[in-house]
Parts: C-alpha cells; structure tokens; sequence
C-alpha cells in the first residue's frame, strides 16, 4: 500500500492530540491540598503513574470491556490510590472528574491544527478515537484546533478498550473506511501501536520525547504526517 491510498487517519486522544494542563500532577496537589492532602506535584506523578497502571491492568484481566460505570469506577480508584491523604476522596473524585470534561483543562499540540486541516484537505476522513469516556465530547467540542475532526470513537460507548480488535472494528465503520486503508497515530506503545497493527490499520507511534527508537514508524512531531516520503515509509 501507497499513501495514495490513504482514506482515514485517526488519532488517539490523552497523549497525542490532548494533554492536561496544568499537568495532573499539578491539578491532583491543587484539589488535594484544599482537603488536607500534604502531597506535592513532584509526589503526585509517580503515585498517578503507578495508580493509572493498576487500573490498566485491571481491564486487561476484564478482557478490556468496558463502559460509562466502569469509566468513573477506574477514575475514582486512581483518585482514591493517589490521594490517600485527603478528608474527602470522593469530593476529590467529583471534582477532578468534572474538571476533565473541559476543554480548558487540555492543551492540543501547536502543529495539531495545522496538520488537521492539511489532512483534511487532502480527503482524509479523521476521527478521534480513545479510551475515555463521555467527557471527550465536551473537550473536542470546546476545542478549536479539533473543529477539522468529524467522528469521535469512545471506548465507553462502544464497550471495548484499546487494544482490542472490537475497538478498532468501530473505529473503522465510524469512518467508513477498511482497515488496510486507515493510519492509526497514537501515543501508547501496546495500546496504540500494537493494537492497531493486530487489526489490519496502519500504526504510527506518536513519539515527541524519543523514547522507541526502535519502533519503525513513529513521528516525533504530527507534522511529518504531511510529508509523502515519510507516509510512504511507513505504509510500506
């Protein structure tokens, strides 16, 4: 296959086209500090880290089925797991909740507009398609550098988390698009890359900090997305 016979790119959302700011890290202290937590950012990141493998290991073991309930439940675990120290969790947990249904709590990166709108221009069906949950319909919708994408795949709407092939099943009738036709640009190695790859798609690895320099196709930047060799490269 040639880039001209590209017809969908889809995007994974937390880590490619979004990221929380202030970092989580950041906003967990802010929320937890109002209900006695004594934990610093620089504390935070590493206890969200462990907390958010937890619960991926979690739905590893459910088969990766999910759904709206199943959402909230690992969200509230994470809150729970990281802020330990806090009067009230669950206001915690409601609080955090809502304030990643908006979208100015994400930044997209500063090429994402521009590469969208090339993409777009091109003929290509763009989707944005995640593990999230409800809330990615507010954020997308509030987020300008997002307006160019026309379908949105939620892993709580259609009962299947990344990497499974029900998920990527989805993804490909939400654009209309056969697989061995759609690139699939994500942030996460096994979920992303992997999973994509094991359903037929094309699979770009979406790398701005170098870490997989062993995988063949990652970009570094979302704008080597419009350069035709480096397409090529990776559809070959």
């Amino acid at each position: 296959m040639t880039s001209s016979n590209l017809r969908a790119v889809t995007f994974d959302a937390g880590g490619t086209l979004l990221f929380p700011h202030p970092s989580a890290a950041v906003t967990y202290a802010e929320v937890g500090r109002r209900r006695g937590s004594r934990l610093t950012p620089e504390v935070i990141g590493p206890r969200f880290a462990t907390a958010f493998a937890r619960q991926e290991q979690a739905d590893n073991l459910r088969g990766h089925r999910t759904n709206e309930q199943r959402e909230e439940e690992r969200w509230r675990r994470i809150v729970a797991d990281v802020l330990d120290d806090v009067t009230d969790v669950e206001s915690c947990f409601a609080e955090l909740f809502q304030h990643y249904s908006r979208p100015e709590a994400w930044r997209c990166p500063e090429d994402a507009a521009e590469v969208l709108a090339a993409l777009h221009d091109r003929g290509c069906v763009l989707a944005l398609a995640s593990n999230y949950d409800r809330r990615l319909h507010s954020v997308k919708a509030g987020l300008p550098a997002l307006a160019r994408i026309e379908h949105v795949v939620i892993s709580a709407e259609v009962g299947w988390r990344k990497p499974a092939a029900e998920f990527f099943v989805a993804v490909c009738r939400s654009v209309g698009c056969a697989p061995e036709h759609t690139l699939f640009v994500g942030d996460d190695l096994a979920n992303d890359y992997e999973g994509a790859r094991a359903a037929g798609m094309w699979p770009v690895l979406y790398d701005p900090r170098e870490e997989y320099a062993h995988v063949p196709a990652r970009i570094t930047s979302l704008r080597q997305l419009l350069e035709e060799d480096y397409l090529r490269t990776c559809m070959e």
